[in-house]
């Protein structure tokens, strides 16, 4: 969901602040000398090895893990209590699993005394996250291609532990309900707690929600922790939780219902996996790194097999200079060396470029499509035109007109005026008998756009009013505005076009006689309005979606451009119906629902978390690496129409076009979950070949890589476009290069045939041309770029490969070129 911030003003308030808050207290996390448990390979007296080999998870049971973990929580209070009077610091939180260190709450002074301590690698002032905010089964064919597979829609997903680091769990909503399925046995490998609900002294867990814990310590310490709207328990105060664990894993065949209508069956796309609920973000403030670290750090260690994760930084981390290396970075690096697939959503800055939150090779970062659903309505004037606009509602009566009135003419006293009374958001400074029986006319103003007025607001105005309809009408709009159609009970619509809303002004006024003060005496316009209802299904979808992030990736702060190919894929992320928390206030039109239909590529993430699930259950013992190849290797970036994806983008006077897509707003393409499951080749990595990336990646210092990561820099890929991503950019091409890949075979014995393409102004070449691979036999091949051209633009292309057996691998190639 996208947030609008008067980011002038902030930064100038941020200078004066920091003036005055000398010796006030922040959250730091601090790493220390010493593996972590993932990666600790012995050496210190008394303690056994307990690292893991790549893709393997930790045997949290074991007394050698139990006992590590005790010796460097043992270690991290030492440090403390050695530097600073008791007291005088709080510690929040000992990382021991994936980093080694802790979040503490200390003053300035103590943080700088910290940093010179013996044995501390790093201090940095913790930072603020925040959300990245059905009818998408059927588009994306899992009820007739993917789920039969696996044992029909009750089995798909089984066994499969989805965690979700987000703003907590509604448990009482019928998509987390247990007792319309088979019962859910337990999964052994999966060791999570519950948290009790302090209220009802109920557990959070069911069966199908079989973890539940909250993390606001730092949250309380920053001061902005308010327990009666932010529950200090697992229970989702906000509806983002209860929305993304709903799309990736939410019960199937749970009608959607909303002032007596349905909009169809929700659905996740693993409807049968398990939910593991890790609360980090908070419905005011978003959410704090040290938080967020804590919860991931608790999830991998609990078990799960994918993390969904539709939180992102608000800025980049202004202490690391490398977008790859930071806490939050580093933690997940520790967590797919744990063999957790983490899906990211990409962030909502579109569709500007460089605008991705979400940037390291071991991510899958998701942008967001607009899938085939369109909501259209339309209202007719008794003059016979008829406008379009956004209306999810019901018609009013058919062959049947009824009289417009104004808000603003209908006031029961004058002074009410300092209300914004045409908003249409207080019943009662409006006169009930003027307005039963009769379309009311609403003005949308700025306070829709900053949400202290909603549409919900003007249906219950209408409705408590008598009134038959209502119409909001769009005077002026800020450029890029978006509009998306809210589900109401009374017969009503949003006219968006401005000229459109002309035509209605002008219509009313001719029609509407008055008296020489102004005075309305009798109001002859009349009107009425369509069934909004039923969608309309386009074939020129998906599309890239307006606020979807885009690339190119950014290696740093100075945003120099990366070697690597962000987002990875695209996925369903606008308007997409699903459970909601009845507790949510975030989204003003959904006050009080048990579902919303929002946006964001927060919408985007849990839809490839819940696909990967689906990968995973039929390939139980892929690495993360080889499930993110599946899911985008063979995506696609043809429409159903069979032409090229189109993006939204702003037009000259901001209005939203179409331009066609690029790697840049889609990745490898949009996620095809049918092909993903037998993909054929897969580009697999795992962590000596992240190592591998960051050691190659120019500007990075080695003791940065080895502060995070605990490795030393001993082995190299030449350059880093030769990591063996499902992808190849070459941000900075001179005269020509050749850069290496390596496919291991998932199927039976295939040829494959390599064929590439790419923009006039770089020739591209694979060799070999054709190679035969047994079932589990890998081989290289390698990619050449040479300039012909100079352009100060990037050019796409792809390498192909088809099998023998109808299989059929795509890498998108990106690269610009700087010297012939």
């Amino acid at each position: 969901m996208v947030k609008m911030v008067a980011m002038e003003f902030g930064c100038a308030v941020a200078v004066l602040f920091s003036l005055l808050i000398i010796g006030k207290a922040d959250v730091y996390i601090v790493t220390i000398e010493g593996e972590p448990i993932i990666s600790y390979q012995g050496g210190v007296d008394g303690f056994e090895a307990t690292a893991v080999e790549s893709d393997e998870k930790i045997d949290t049971t074991s007394e050698s893990v139990t006992s590590y973990a005790r010796h460097l929580e043992s270690k991290h209070d030492m440090l403390l209590g050695m530097l600073f009077e008791e007291g005088s610091y709080q510690k929040l939180y000992s990382y021991q699993h994936l980093i080694n260190g802790f979040a503490v709450h200390i003053s300035h002074e103590q943080a700088e005394r910290l940093m010179r301590a013996p044995g501390v690698k790093s201090v940095e002032r913790d930072w603020k996250v925040r959300r990245l905010t059905t009818h998408t089964p059927q588009f994306l064919g899992l009820p007739t291609g993917v789920w039969p597979t696996g044992g029909g829609s009750d089995r798909a997903g089984e066994d499969i532990v989805i965690g979700f680091v987000d703003s907590g769990i509604y448990p009482h909503h019928p998509s987390f309900a247990n007792h319309n399925t088979d019962p859910y046995g337990p999964v052994p490998k999966y060791r999570g707690k519950c948290e009790v609900d302090p209220d009802t002294k109920r557990s959070f867990c069911n069966g199908k929600i079989i973890g539940a814990h909250h993390f606001a310590k730092a949250a309380i310490a920053a001061g902005v922790f308010n327990p009666s709207i932010d529950f200090a328990s697992p229970m989702d105060g906000d509806g983002h939780g209860s929305h993304t664990a709903a799309i990736a894993a939410g019960n199937n065949g749970i009608p959607v219902r909303m002032h007596g209508h349905e909009f169809g069956k929700a659905s996740g796309m693993a409807p049968r996996a398990r939910i593991a609920v890790y609360k980090a973000l908070y419905r005011l403030f978003g959410g704090f790194v040290a938080d967020v670290v804590a919860a991931i750090d608790q999830a991998v260690y609990d078990g799960v097999d994918i993390l969904s994760l539709s939180v992102g930084p608000n800025s980049p981390p202004a202490t690391t200079k490398t977008t790859y290396l930071n806490p939050f970075d580093a933690t997940l690096l520790s967590a797919v060396k744990a063999g957790v697939f983490v899906a990211q959503a990409a962030g909502n800055g579109g569709p500007f470029p460089k605008t991705l939150v979400s940037y390291s090779p071991w991510i899958a970062s998701v942008a967001a499509a607009i899938d085939d659903r369109r909501y259209k309505n339309h209202l007719t004037l008794g003059n016979g035109k008829i406008l379009a606009g956004l209306g999810l509602s019901p018609s009013t009566h058919p062959n049947q007109t009824y009289t417009l009135v104004a808000a603003n003419d209908v006031l029961l006293d004058s002074s009410v005026v300092k209300y914004s009374p045409s908003d249409c958001q207080k019943p009662e400074v409006l006169n009930k008998n003027l307005v039963q029986g009769n379309i009311l006319l609403c003005g949308y103003s700025f306070n829709f756009v900053v949400g202290t007025a909603s549409i919900k607001k003007v249906s219950e105005t209408a409705k408590s009013l008598g009134a038959i309809g209502f119409v909001l009408a769009v005077e002026n709009v800020s450029p890029g505005t978006k509009f998306d159609p809210v589900p109401v009970g009374v017969p009503g619509i949003l006219i968006t076009d401005v000229e459109k809303s002309m035509d209605l002004i002008d219509y009313y006024n001719i029609s509407t006689v008055r008296d020489w003060t102004g005075r309305v005496k009798s109001f002859k316009g009349i009107g009425s309005i369509g069934n909004g209802l039923m969608p309309i299904l386009h074939k020129s979808a998906p599309q890239v979606a307006l606020f979807s992030a885009r690339g190119p990736n950014i290696k740093d702060f100075s945003f120099q451009e990366a070697d690597l190919l962000k987002p990875d894929i695209l996925a369903p992320g606008s308007l997409i119906w699903a459970a909601w928390s009845p507790n949510g206030t975030d989204e003003p039109n959904y006050v009080g629902e048990g579902f919303a239909m929002i946006s964001g590529t927060s919408m985007a993430a849990p839809h490839i978390a819940g696909i990967a699930a689906l990968v995973k259950q039929k390939h139980p013992h892929w690495s993360p690496a080889a499930i993110k190849s599946a899911l985008m290797t063979t995506s696609t970036t043809i429409d159903r129409a069979g032409k090229p994806l189109q993006a939204q983008q702003y037009s000259e006077t901001q209005t939203i076009k179409f331009v066609s897509a690029t790697p840049f707003d889609y990745g490898s393409g949009h996620v095809d979950p049918k092909a993903a499951l037998d993909p054929g080749l897969i580009f697999d990595a795992g962590y000596q070949d992240y190592l591998g990336f960051l050691c190659t990646t120019a500007g990075i210092n080695s003791n940065e890589i080895k502060k995070y990561t605990n490795s030393p820099c001993n082995y190299t890929m030449g350059h880093p476009s030769n990591f063996n991503s499902p992808s190849i950019t070459v941000a900075h091409l001179v005269k020509s290069q050749t850069v290496t890949r390596m496919v291991t075979n998932v199927a039976e014995e295939e040829t494959y045939v390599i064929t590439t393409r790419m923009a006039p102004a770089i020739a591209i070449e694979a060799s070999p041309r054709a190679m035969t691979l047994r079932p589990g036999a890998s081989r290289k091949f390698s990619v050449t770029l040479t300039v012909r051209s100079i352009t100060g633009a990037y050019s796409f292309g792809e390498v192909i490969m088809k099998g023998s057996r109808g299989h059929k691998v795509r890498i998108p190639v990106v690269a610009m070129g700087y010297q012939r």
